[in-house]
């Protein structure tokens, strides 16, 4: 094909439940692909199919997660998409395929591949344990027998990487490292006056937590350094909660036993287009989870020059530059994280150097930037 910009291209993304932020970087990457399909199974709250970068996102059936085994961070889980996706292939008929990890759709796809000579990239967001698999002979088999035929793969971290090196065989030439899930300013600052901010009792600093209220993400964790703190005698300060999840009745308990009424906000769910507001008024970000391939929130936070403390079990945490703009600590050890805390009580002049630095990093991760990674690997595999 003479104009590589008519390529058609189809993504496999079993899942954006949780994916808003692939809108804007479908908008950038359509801009020089526009023949392009976003196949998944399940969408994102509020999904508004007639935005720019929504509009080529197409629904497969229905994405199920079905529960193997459950664990400290991720359970072990079986994705059930709908086969479905064969037939759509084959109308579509596309020159590229950019497919989300080991899904029933890669394996398709990959299967069809004589037929349909297509290049084949496959994109891994973030590596973990309940995640990667490597204690599972029958996956890991699988997993080499897929990278066998792709053509390349593009790793969102450096983690991913090391995984689809070393763990499933694929070639280090193959592979590139590119961070494409990235926030947009644009959006997370559309709305930043939110009164209901403004009624919280707040002292500063303001550490933040936003995510889902479960075990694995480690809130408890946060909650025993606040005590620890508190029998150290720290107490001009405020943490800020938000979200939702099952464990908040148990957390909400351990906060009366512990006396950290004070000290503790709940705000529950918030609006994505609202969070913004929060991000602005906080002072330090805090990711205390035991498992993460990613971290959307991390990031989010220093958009706002937030300075972050990052749990080592967050993919996100290469993006933390220790004593530059956060630290990153063991979120099994509550004590090292009191530790990292007191670092901002101690030193309130850090949260603006190190929010600056957190701004300035972010600012080379956009969508895009992201998209542009994505444009680069179909120019190389196209050549090959």
């Amino acid at each position: 094909m003479n104009d590589i910009n008519q390529l058609r291209v189809a993504w496999l993304v079993p899942s954006v439940e949780l994916g808003a932020y692939w809108q804007p970087v479908l908008e950038e990457f359509t801009k020089v692909f526009p023949n392009t399909i976003f196949y998944t199974g399940l969408v994102w709250p509020g999904f508004n199919p007639e935005l720019p970068g929504a509009n080529v996102i197409k629904l497969v059936g229905e994405m199920k997660s079905l529960e193997l085994t459950k664990t400290d961070g991720y359970s072990r889980r079986l994705m059930v998409v709908s086969p479905g996706i064969v037939s759509y292939l084959l109308q579509f008929k596309p020159d590229v395929i950019f497919a989300q990890a080991y899904s029933l759709w890669t394996l398709l796809a990959l299967l069809l591949k004589p037929w349909g000579k297509w290049k084949f990239i496959i994109i891994y967001d973030g590596s973990s344990p309940n995640s990667d698999f490597r204690d599972s002979k029958l996956r890991s088999f699988f997993r080499r027998a897929m990278s066998r035929y792709a053509d390349a793969f593009v790793a969102n971290s450096y983690g991913a990487k090391d995984y689809l090196i070393d763990g499933v065989g694929a070639k280090p030439e193959n592979v590139f490292t590119r961070t494409y899930l990235v926030p947009d300013a644009a959006t997370l600052q559309q709305s930043l006056e939110n009164d209901e901010i403004a009624k919280l009792q707040l002292k500063h600093p303001v550490f933040l937590y936003v995510g889902r209220i479960t075990p694995r993400k480690g809130l408890k964790s946060l909650l025993e350094a606040c005590s620890l703190l508190q029998t150290q005698g720290y107490e001009d300060y405020s943490l800020v909660v938000i979200g939702t999840g099952e464990q908040r009745e148990e957390l909400e308990a351990f906060i009366k036993e512990r006396h950290l009424e004070a000290r503790v906000t709940w705000v529950g769910w918030v609006e994505y287009g609202y969070l913004g507001a929060y991000f602005q008024q906080a002072d330090v970000f805090v990711f205390p989870t035991f498992e993460d391939i990613w971290g959307m929130v991390a990031l989010e936070a220093m958009v706002f020059g937030k300075p972050v403390l990052c749990s080592k079990g967050a993919g996100a945490a290469e993006m933390i530059v220790e004593g530059e703009n956060g630290y990153i600590f063991d979120p099994y050890d509550p004590e090292g994280l009191a530790i990292a805390m007191r670092r901002f009580l101690d030193h309130p002049e850090l949260i603006n150097s190190m929010g600056k630095q957190s701004q300035q990093l972010i600012s080379q991760k956009n969508p895009s930037s992201a998209a542009q990674s994505f444009v680069e690997v179909i120019s190389y595999v196209v050549g090959k």
